[in-house]
């Protein structure tokens, strides 16, 4: 019987992930390279450890570059393109859904408390999160399940009772291999990659009920 829901951030409640891509993109662009979606796809929904898009940039055009000056232009474009967006169809719904059925809420995200809370308070959604776990209180980001671990005793659940929500492989990988059941909501960027872990995809949380979902969910 499912008790708690627990939603990624980045991508899934906004999409933080597109607009990444593509100021990254344009950087590389600059430099005459390519950033395959493939190659990009190592860092999305986990830390730039696994896949540092610096580096890479420095591996193709084979010279050092000037990182500060890089990620104060690629953040600067992140915040542009951010301008004006908003949060993913139905997610605010599925948030009120879960406290009229009673579950418990919870958000596991590889980012920082400061970067998730930020948007959060911007869109009025804070207040409906019993639990936020963040890349400020574990020794490793997914695809490592610590993050649902800590958001699940924090819930006061088992895995067997919680579900997640995410739109990334790496989120995916990490919510089942704690145990959870897992949905994804794949984003433009994701929507392409190979998701290899997950119980049910929707292509957005306005195409079914939450209710539903855990009913369906339940019943498996």
């Amino acid at each position: 019987m499912i008790k708690a829901v627990v939603f990624d951030f980045d991508g899934l409640i906004i999409d933080t992930e597109t607009p990444w891509y593509d100021a990254f993109r344009e950087i590389y662009g600059e430099h005459g390279v390519e950033l395959p979606l493939e190659v990009w796809a190592q860092c999305v929904g986990t830390s730039h450890d696994v896949f540092d898009p610096y580096d890479y940039l420095e591996q193709c055009i084979g010279k050092p570059i000037n990182r500060d000056e890089l990620r104060r232009r690629i953040s600067d474009k992140h915040a542009e393109m951010m301008e004006g967006r908003t949060i993913r169809p139905g997610v605010e719904h599925y948030l009120r859904s879960a406290k009229s059925l009673g579950l418990n809420i919870g958000l596991a995200s590889s980012s920082t408390l400061q970067w998730v809370e930020r948007f959060l308070k911007q869109f009025d959604l804070l207040h409906y999160f019993q639990c936020i776990r963040t890349a400020d209180g574990v020794k490793k980001v997914k695809p490592d399940p610590e993050l649902y671990v800590q958001a699940l005793e924090c819930l006061g659940v088992s895995a067997g009772e919680a579900v997640a929500f995410e739109d990334s492989p790496n989120g995916a990988r990490a919510a089942k291999s704690a145990g959870m059941r897992c949905v994804i909501v794949p984003n433009p960027v994701t929507a392409a990659l190979a998701f290899d872990q997950y119980d049910l995809r929707l292509e957005s949380m306005a195409d079914m009920e939450l209710q539903q979902v855990i009913e369906r969910l339940n019943r498996e």
